[in-house]
């Protein structure tokens, strides 16, 4: 199965074997957010992805 390319781009796989990826929906609209929600969107989120999706969407993993 090939890779899924641009899904792929968006991660990142620290040292431990986390999967970080940046939270949705933080480019624009934020004025009316709460002041806790536009922190939030600030951090990364780490995905928990089981064996099977981590070799679709990550290429030699």
């Amino acid at each position: 199965m090939k890779t899924n390319k641009s899904y792929a781009k968006r991660l990142k796989i620290t040292k431990n074997g986390k999967i970080i990826a940046r939270t949705p929906g933080q480019n624009h609209f934020n004025a009316k957010a709460r002041g806790r929600a536009r922190l939030a969107k600030g951090r990364s989120k780490v995905i928990n992805m089981s064996n099977m999706m981590r070799g679709r969407f990550l290429p030699g993993k």
